[in-house]
């Protein structure tokens, strides 16, 4: 997989791409992430990106030139993504669609926003979230990582990913390690019991009442079997 970022500060993405298993990958060879400064692709020896914007308000608008200038430069790219609050919600599934692709450009705007005519240029706009951030930059990281760990052979156990939350619509069972007792909090018994049937079905049944209790809203979404169901009943009478 190809990673393009364009930015206005390259040098807040770069160490995020040589740290941990990004730059494991990218020295693997697995992904390549181009990080591209979108202040190149001004036309002007003051290397303009943004101006006032037409009919007045707060803030600059970047320039729509420079931007096109930029995504043309990336292309061809199966997705040309522009990090906006007003995008689609980006989540598990949209991660596991993009990464199947095999290059993105990933655009990070900033100051009050981009030219609107931009958007023609891009194939899609996503957000993380109902909250505004300075820049895209974070937003593009986000989608880095969590589509560059669905490609084969970056995350070393190849089923991990499998089981994380999300991933089959609810949230992921908690995890214990050593040591077995913690200042009275001790490991739950099954989890070291070594039957691997009754672990699954704690696991499950544990994933479903986190999701019930912190993310209740997953659930209409969520494939439940019968067994689900009498848990999610158990949760919603106080049983358990």
């Amino acid at each position: 997989m190809r990673y393009s970022i364009l930015t206005l500060f390259p040098d807040l993405v770069l160490p995020w791409t040589r740290e941990a298993i990004l730059g494991k990958a990218i020295e693997s060879g697995l992904i390549s992430v181009d990080v591209r400064d979108i202040r190149d692709f001004s036309t002007d020896k003051h290397r303009t990106v943004d101006d006032a914007p037409y009919g007045g308000g707060a803030g600059m608008v970047m320039r729509v030139d420079v931007v096109v200038n930029a995504i043309e430069s990336t292309l061809p790219a199966d997705e040309v993504i522009l990090l906006s609050p007003s995008g689609a919600l980006f989540n598990q599934k949209l991660a596991e669609e993009l990464s199947t692709k095999k290059h993105l450009a990933l655009v990070s705007g900033r100051y009050e926003g981009i030219d609107a005519r931009v958007e023609k240029y891009v194939t899609r706009e996503v957000s993380l979230g109902d909250y505004v951030l300075m820049g895209g930059e974070l937003g593009a990281l986000a989608v880095l990582e969590a589509t560059a760990r669905l490609i084969p052979g970056v995350i070393g156990d190849p089923e991990s990913h499998q089981r994380d939350s999300f991933t089959s619509g609810l949230l992921d069972y908690p995890h214990f390690t050593r040591p077995p007792e913690f200042r009275g909090q001790c490991v739950p018994e099954v989890l070291i019991s070594g039957h691997h049937a009754k672990i699954a079905e704690w696991r499950r049944r544990e994933a479903l009442k986190r999701t019930w209790k912190q993310r209740p809203e997953l659930l209409a979404a969520a494939e439940l079997s019968p067994q689900d169901q009498r848990w999610l009943n158990e949760f919603d009478s106080g049983e358990s």
